[in-house]
């Protein structure tokens, strides 16, 4: 099955993709948001929910918006240099254990929203990835269990300032600058996708191919990926982990290729779909009195 988060007629929800259409299970059970509904219901009682339901909405594209496929998570837990061809090309030492930082649920928008470029840099940089949206609530998960909490998997664009991202040996500053991750466009559940199955990840910028990699080349796999955060941290239903992106990032290219006003960046994962986000110069807001 397929969940969709979306603003329809001035009204944030989330739903099932049938028949169709979209089963608003969000006005069904008073809710706005899919991590939410995560934390309060297990997936196959969402699933169970819709269906029992017919679409009730419009086809997703006539929807006003999307929104991040979870646009409330408590944690977003993200992968670096976790393949090897972006080690290499980054110039960095492969590592014993996950590289992990974090963003902030500010940082992303949804699939056809605008990522934005900020005033303070001309250095956007694209990173297709997979997101792994956690299930149900769980601290040091065995490997072998791993698939057990995951709800299911979608497209990530962990785009990156590139310049800020390296004003210090902290990442942070530049993987959370506002609306420049995008997310979506649906959460595929995971009973789509075989625990072991190898999923094929394109990125592209205005058509041409930038990245192309598969699931098999990750360093540390999804259960790896599962089991180290939940070590350190409890995750919860809602939680996003995002599992790093394969070489040919635009800052390693010569000449480097950023993303600029005009452009569109595309991230297809097969079986996912294809995330697509236009790129637009951000106007910047008066600061508040």
């Amino acid at each position: 099955m397929q969940f969709i988060s979306f603003t329809h007629q001035g009204r944030n929800s989330f739903g099932a993709i049938a028949g169709g259409g979209v089963i608003d299970l969000g006005a069904r059970l008073g809710l706005s948001d899919l991590g939410q509904a995560l934390r309060r219901r297990p997936l196959d009682a969402l699933i169970d929910e819709a269906g029992r339901n017919a679409a009730d909405l419009p086809a997703a594209q006539a929807l006003d918006a999307y929104r991040p496929v979870v646009a409330d998570p408590e944690k977003i837990l993200c992968a670096g240099l976790n393949y090897a061809e972006h080690v290499r090309e980054t110039q960095k030492e492969r590592t014993e254990r996950p590289t992990i930082f974090l963003r902030v649920a500010e940082s992303q928008v949804g699939h056809g929203q605008p990522i934005l470029l900020p005033p303070e840099s001309a250095r956007l940089d694209y990173e297709g990835e997979i997101a792994v949206v956690i299930g149900k609530r769980g601290r040091r998960i065995p490997e072998n269990q791993a698939f057990s909490y995951i709800a299911g998997f979608a497209c990530y664009n962990d785009g990156s300032i590139r310049d800020w991202q390296t004003h210090t040996s902290q990442w942070g500053p530049g993987k959370n600058f506002q609306n420049t991750g995008g997310f979506g466009p649906t959460l595929v559940t995971s009973d789509e996708i075989g625990e072991n199955e190898v999923l094929m990840l394109e990125t592209r910028l205005n058509g041409l191919v930038m990245q192309r990699a598969t699931t098999d080349m990750l360093i540390f796999a999804i259960p790896e990926l599962v089991a180290y955060c939940s070590s350190f941290v409890t995750l919860s239903p809602g939680d996003v982990i995002v599992t790093g992106t394969p070489g040919g990032v635009g800052a390693r290219r010569q000449p480097p290729v950023f993303m600029k006003d005009g452009d569109v960046v595309e991230v297809e994962v097969s079986k996912l779909g294809v995330l697509r986000n236009p790129v637009r110069s951000e106007i910047p807001e008066r600061c508040a009195d």
